[in-house]
């Protein structure tokens, strides 16, 4: 063997070991770091969203694309030892879920979060081709020298035209899994993500069974129906790539709401909140008021102040006066909370709120009406997402754009279609009012707080009688005038003569021009007094403080126009019969001696209500 032969060999053993020992570090480098798995999703904006999730709790998150259409959450990466003790450490302080586990590298595919982050390069260098050693070639003594080729004259060099670059190679289509193995990938599946897969099932319609997680004939039937709805083979077991497309047609429901996690410091809140539809707008104690960015009826607020149950108790009932909490819903509450639902023609609300350590916290979604699906789900990722962190609202966060009459906190509170007055008739809080008051409400309280009925009216006549539901025991209860009292003689209504914005009814003093209608009617008196639409089915008084009749709703008829000073009264006898008839046993008597302007004050207040028709 000559000595050219020898040294080649050498170099070719020197390049191999070479080789091997490149091999074999990027092993050891691969072996010594690896990563905490926590999370897999079935989609890209899943994943993304447990990655915030995480993200806001633990350092070195990491988003893993794993192939066949699962994404998954990593932590790391750290040595095999450090990720050990930090696994225990996480899963034992509840930051991470208790079947996370040691993962290594090679498992994960393209890296979508931190965005522009490819931790793997670092970890799996892509390895150096072998390159053989070059042979060199000996000189041959024994041959001649040639001579040396004589120096080129200078040349014009042409650019070079670069050569077409190659276009890529097509990626093979990926091929889906065979009932064997998509059976293998299903049983890789936890209890909830098959309970997920259920959900999803029972969404697209074809399952109609309970959410157990267990996948017996009920959810085969439903793979299978799925599977032939979505031009697949009909096996009853969904593939990774079937599963996928799935929970893509389930999530596109929300395609646009921007589901996201959201921090508040300030309330101590944290939950997911659909800020691709609404936007953080101002503080009003104590709330936190989200604005829509299109749709007006989309909004949010976060509950949070300080408080005990007394305080918690105060907060239920003024919720439940305003407008985003409609009047037909749920109203339920205990030591520790309280829950109230509404819906109307226009908006769904929902509202949550908890006591816990003296602070007070919740929420309220309030969504347009018909879009049911997309709120439940929206509403179904708050309530998962929800989290107490330390801190409450200070109940001095308030503009000046909170502050007026008609508005809590910068809400509107809720108003009634119409108000007018009425006044109690018997002992069990049975009211006269005005019929065109309370025709065609759905709801009819007294003083805003007492759910009536009604349970007679006289429309010829004007006048209707409601029936408290539960039993009231009036202070005072209207005393009727038999008699026929004198032309011109001083009366005086009470009434909300401004809509209710007084706590108390106001009087208005007039006097008795005459006993019956401009046109006759022998069934109204006329009076010369100032009457507002407030004052409609409040009593009118004679100086004595006995009831003369109910003041009538004022409406002028086409275009005349009576005086301001016009108003009628539906004489006594004609509402004695009607109550007589409705089953109310009423009080009457003779004329009196004039009563004092203040004692006639007082008992128009014992005796007028407030009464309101609601949509």
């Amino acid at each position: 063997m000559t000595q050219g032969s020898n040294l080649r060999i050498i170099q070719k053993l020197i390049g191999g070991l070479v080789a091997l020992m490149l091999l074999a570090q990027m092993a050891t480098a691969q072996d010594d770091s690896v990563f905490i798995q926590v999370e897999a999703r079935t989609s890209l904006n899943g994943a993304q969203q447990g990655v915030d999730a995480y993200a806001a709790k633990v350092p070195d998150v990491n988003g893993f694309s794993l192939g066949g259409g699962w994404y998954g959450v990593a932590i790391g990466p750290y040595s095999r030892p450090e990720a050990q003790r930090l696994l225990v450490d996480m899963q034992r302080r509840g930051l991470i879920p208790a079947d996370a586990y040691i993962e290594v590298p090679r498992a994960y595919g393209r890296q979508f979060w931190p965005v522009g982050a490819q931790v793997l390069d670092t970890l799996n260098p892509r390895p150096v081709p072998e390159i053989a050693a070059p042979e060199i070639a000996q000189p041959d003594v024994s041959a001649p020298v040639p001579a040396p080729l004589p120096e080129p004259a200078p040349a014009q060099v042409a650019e070079a035209v670069p050569a077409p670059a190659p276009e890529p190679e097509p990626e093979p289509e990926e091929l889906d899994e065979t009932p064997r193995q998509a059976r293998a990938s299903e049983a890789a599946l936890t209890r909830d993500q098959r309970k997920d897969l259920q959900i999803a099932l029972k969404w697209a319609g074809v399952y109609t069974s309970g959410i157990d997680g267990a996948f017996g004939r009920g959810t085969r039937s439903a793979m299978a129906d799925w599977q032939a709805q979505n031009g697949f083979d009909t096996t009853g077991i969904l593939t990774t790539r079937q599963r996928a497309a799935l929970f893509d047609q389930y999530n596109a429901i929300l395609d646009g709401m921007g589901m996201a996690n959201y921090f508040d410091p300030r309330t101590g809140i944290a939950l997911q909140l659909p800020l691709g539809a609404l936007e953080f707008d101002r503080y009003e104690a104590p709330f936190a008021l989200f604005k829509a960015k299109g749709d007006p009826d989309i909004q949010v607020l976060l509950i949070s102040q300080p408080g005990d149950r007394k305080t918690m108790n105060g907060l239920y009932e003024i919720m439940q006066t305003l407008e985003i909490v409609p009047l037909d819903g749920t109203r339920k509450r205990d030591s520790n909370g309280f829950l109230l639902t509404g819906e109307n023609a226009r908006i769904v609300s929902h509202t949550e709120v908890g006591l816990s350590r003296n602070e007070i916290k919740g929420f309220t979604l309030i969504w347009p009406a018909g879009d049911e699906e997309r709120r439940s789900r929206v509403l179904a990722l708050m309530q998962d997402s929800w989290e107490r962190i330390d801190g409450v609202l200070d109940p001095r966060a308030v503009t000046d754009n909170g502050q007026a009459v008609d508005l809590v906190s910068g809400l509107k509170v809720r108003k009634p279609r119409a108000i007018a007055s009425g006044f109690f008739v018997d002992n069990t809080g049975a009211v006269l009012t005005s019929a065109a008051t309370v025709a065609g409400c759905s709801r009819v309280t007294l003083d805003g707080v007492f759910e009536a009925k009604v349970i007679s009216q006289d429309d010829a006549l004007g006048i209707a009688v409601l029936r408290p539901e539960q039993s009231l025991s009036p202070r005072s209860v209207a005393a009727f005038r038999s008699d026929t009292p004198r032309l011109q003689s001083e009366v005086a209504v009470a009434g909300y003569s401004f809509g209710g914005r007084l706590s108390a009814p106001t009087l208005t003093f007039g006097t008795l021009q005459d006993l019956q209608g401009l046109n006759g009617e022998t069934n109204i008196a006329r009076l010369s007094l100032a009457a507002l639409p407030g004052d409609a089915g409040g009593p009118v008084f004679d100086g004595g403080g006995l009831v003369l009749g109910m003041m009538q709703d004022r409406s002028d008829a086409g275009t005349r126009r009576l005086p301001e000073d016009v108003s009628f009264v539906a004489k006594t006898a004609d509402v004695l019969t009607f109550l007589r008839a409705a089953g109310v046993r009423t009080q009457s008597g003779g004329g009196a001696s004039i009563m004092a302007p203040e004692d006639l004050t007082a008992l128009a207040a014992d005796t007028t209500v407030l009464v309101s028709c609601w949509e």
